[in-house]
């Protein structure tokens, strides 16, 4: 264990400093595609009974009208954050109508991609925007790409933290919001050179079905008939079947530091791409995309995990960033469980506070330009397509380790992250969290990707049965649980808020939209 992380832990573990510590915030986005009761893509609208995506705070829609998005608040405690997403579910469930909601991140059997709906928002302009910026990704990645589902995990410590981790050899003068966006910053670097573990311990796509590759060529294997694989991968959502883009793949943002992150962003949301100029923006009359830059906005950059900062009303994500800093970071790569009623359970997610811990304590040296943020993502990929194989080695900083050896090498760091949390929490959740990650290194068959590839032989089901089948299970786990009372009335107004807010958006949204669009984008630039 490097003399940093010892020094740091044995400093937050002191009494003044364990409260600070215990204010760390989580929150988590459930996406899941709504389906019908054989297990087909949902061509209905968005419920009304849900309220309006747009503006409803819990739930919402991602790319297709069909993906749904469940969105907690901030919790310090992970009882309560698995709580309430599983009371979003509840609720959810008796709206549906019969639906279900998948149990997978990978797709069930798609239509055509011309008959996936994309997600509606109203006649607002705020609503065109998102809808159109989603017109944009179909053009840019396909329909099917943008049925994937994921877990997005929010994560953030008190702003007490930062001064108490001060080093000496810090810019004299140095402002609490930039030492703040430095050591968030920090946390991403080491989470860029440690994720591939995540993908490891908690990859659950290494199967899909045929017909969501559409046609297009690939070097998967057979399961069967209707069931693509790769014997040894954990995440196929996360490998590089998806967002095959030129315009993204030279976009490779630097995390040394803020500055730097955000105007490579800037620039990609402001310089055209010679292949979007030759769709346009509108088409007889209609609107295909915001506009042909390499990013139509800073959301379409695709990342493991991301700074953050909550915007203020009509503020543009990135502006926020660079005006006032990070104040959040938000973990993408998490795949649903689909052995779990809402993809994920407090274990998971307390080893993902004590990683992020880790993360954050652990020396974090720049990326220098010999390749090794390179490195961190080849070894993410490697992991993704190849995590299980035997014997299967990764690169740290040059040289060749094997992925058992140096997992279990972070594993022990992270244990102390996770006894330290015990202590501050006065349990051992945190402790057997990573305990029940050892167990997945030393016997692979215990990870979810190889329980999912096993439970597909065992069945002798396709991959679209198997999950239709598991779908149907968390569907009577929730409905035999229906929501009622006063939490039923909650939700219920919040849903007909919403839809009010809403209505009063398109009351008093008007103009012309491609004005509206130029106000955006000169919002982000400060002209």
């Amino acid at each position: 264990m490097s003399d940093l992380l010892d020094r740091r832990l044995a400093l937050l573990d002191q009494p003044a400093h364990r409260a600070v510590l215990a204010r760390r915030l989580h929150g988590i986005e459930r996406e899941s595609l709504r389906v019908d009761p054989q297990g087909h893509l949902a061509m209905t609208p968005h419920p009304a009974a849900l309220g309006a995506a747009l503006t409803h705070p819990s739930i919402t829609t991602d790319y297709s009208e069909a993906l749904i998005e469940l969105i907690t608040g901030t919790h310090a405690s992970h009882e309560s954050l698995l709580g309430e997403l599983h009371d979003i579910h509840r609720f959810v469930y008796g709206q549906l109508d019969g639906e279900l909601l998948w149990s997978q991140s990978m797709p069930c059997g798609l239509p055509p991609e011309k008959d996936i709906p994309i997600a509606w928002f109203g006649t607002s302009n705020i609503g065109m925007l998102k809808h159109v910026y989603r017109r944009g990704l179909a053009y840019r990645y396909g329909k099917a790409m943008q049925c994937i589902a994921g877990i997005h995990f929010n994560f953030s410590f008190s702003e007490e933290l930062w001064p108490l981790l001060a080093e000496a050899g810090e810019p004299a003068g140095i402002s609490d919001k930039d030492r703040q966006s430095a050591r968030y910053v920090g946390l991403i670097r080491n989470f860029n050179r440690y994720s591939w573990l995540l993908m490891y311990l908690f990859g659950a796509s290494p199967a899909l079905a045929v017909d969501f590759l559409q046609g297009r060529p690939h070097r998967l294997e057979q399961l069967d008939e209707q069931t693509l694989y790769l014997p040894h991968a954990t995440s196929l959502r996360m490998s590089d079947l998806g967002y095959q883009n030129k315009a993204q793949a030279g976009l490779k943002p630097c995390y040394n530091d803020l500055s730097t992150y955000v105007a490579r962003l800037y620039e990609a949301v402001s310089t055209p791409w010679p292949e979007y100029e030759k769709i346009g923006t509108v088409r007889d009359g209609e609107w295909v995309q915001l506009n042909t830059n390499v990013l139509q906005i800073e959301n379409e950059y695709y990342s493991s995990i991301r700074p953050k900062r909550v915007a203020r009303s009509g503020e543009r994500p990135l502006r926020a960033l660079a005006e006032r800093g990070v104040q959040y970071v938000e973990v993408r790569c998490m795949d649903i469980d689909p052995f779990l009623p809402v993809g994920m359970d407090e274990t998971t997610s307390r080893f993902l506070d004590a990683f992020l811990l880790y993360c954050t304590l652990q020396e974090s040296p720049l990326f220098g330009d010999g390749g090794h943020c390179r490195l961190s993502a080849n070894n993410f990929l490697t992991v993704v397509k190849q995590g299980r194989q035997p014997g299967l080695t990764l690169n740290r900083e040059g040289s060749e380790i094997g992925l058992r050896a140096w997992a279990g090498e972070l594993l022990d760091r992270i244990a102390a992250c996770a006894d330290l949390l015990d202590r501050v929490h006065g349990e051992t959740g945190y402790a057997a969290s990573v305990a029940a990650q050892r167990a997945k290194v030393e016997a692979p068959e215990l990870t979810p990707s190889a329980r999912v590839l096993e439970a597909l032989r065992d069945s002798g089901m396709t991959f679209q049965a198997f999950m239709l089948e598991t779908s149907r299970r968390h569907a009577e786990h929730f409905r035999a649980q229906p929501c009622a009372g006063e939490e039923l009335a909650r939700f219920r107004a919040l849903a007909e808020q919403s839809l009010a807010e809403q209505r009063e958006l398109e009351r008093v949204q008007t103009g012309d939209f491609g004005e509206f669009v130029a106000a955006y984008q000169a919002g982000l630039l400060g002209k």
